[in-house]
């Protein structure tokens, strides 16, 4: 071989090499460029995740939004500022029995499943009038919706008459449909429903199942829960007469047995 073909050989290879370096470094740029492009939507994405995540959260609540509400919708049957007024029996009757309860609260439902009859017989007889007070504490200490879900719907069930909201409340303090406390079951409107379904007045009510389900009295619910925390009542069941509350044998709790219900209504309505 010359030496003319030689170096010209070797003038070829370097070409080559040259060629081959210049092809990689450009494959290497383009790869830098496609890392740090995904790179940077990554991190917008994340940005924009996270701003929407806080946007979120400091979006207020259906629930916030109902407790804002200028306009406020009261069930039929109520009267006082925002329909927060809820006073049901005889108007003949002297007194008044204020019922404070939550409807998650465990105890409310103790006390319905025992002395409920009994008030019933009361109201009917013209005894005294009772005045309801709902309460929803229980779904911020136990977490959730229901007492104000259930609020509403008895509500509802206000709207359609007085009777069928006793009714409706003793089915939802029932043995057979009220959860433990920790259980919000009454956040769903289902539930809601089926137990209102048990209610002769409720029974595949479409009226009352279309306010149910369309939160018709949220935002009437969250007045009452206002009225509730400025009554001064800590705790429920609470029960008062001519401001003073009904307690059963031990002197501190509301009155739990029919015994010691009637013994502290026939002594309220003496004073």
């Amino acid at each position: 071989m010359s030496k003319r073909n030689s170096q010209a050989n070797k003038s070829a290879a370097r070409e080559r090499l040259r060629a081959e370096r210049e092809r990689q470094a450009k494959k290497d740029k383009t790869r830098r460029q496609i890392v740090v492009g995904v790179s940077i939507v990554g991190v917008l994405a994340v940005v924009g995740l996270g701003t929407w995540g806080i946007m979120q959260m400091n979006k207020p609540s259906h629930w916030d939004a109902a407790k804002d509400a200028k306009d406020v919708t009261a069930p039929k049957n109520t009267s006082g500022e925002n329909g927060t007024t809820v006073v049901i029996g005889k108007s003949t009757a002297k007194k008044t029995l204020e019922i404070y309860e939550d409807p998650r609260c465990p105890i409310c439902a103790t006390l319905e499943q025992s002395v409920g009859g009994t008030l019933q017989k009361d109201i009917d007889a013209g005894k005294y009038k009772i005045k309801y007070i709902g309460a929803t504490f229980l779904d911020d200490m136990a977490t959730g919706v229901g007492s104000k879900n259930a609020l509403s719907a008895l509500g509802a069930a206000l709207n359609i008459s007085p009777q069928t909201f006793l009714d409706y409340k003793a089915a939802l303090f029932s043995a057979k449909y009220h959860p433990e406390e920790t259980d919000d079951k009454f956040k769903d409107d289902a539930y809601l429903i089926k137990i209102a379904d048990t209610v002769d007045a409720l029974k595949g009510n479409k009226e009352f199942q279309k306010n149910v389900e369309d939160g018709t009295f949220d935002n009437w619910a969250m007045k009452m829960s206002e009225a509730f925390n400025k009554s001064g009542v800590r705790g429920t069941p609470t029960l008062k007469m001519d401001g003073k509350a009904l307690t059963g044998a031990d002197g501190k709790n509301a009155p739990m047995t029919v015994a010691d219900f009637n013994t502290a209504i026939d002594a309220a309505l003496k004073g």
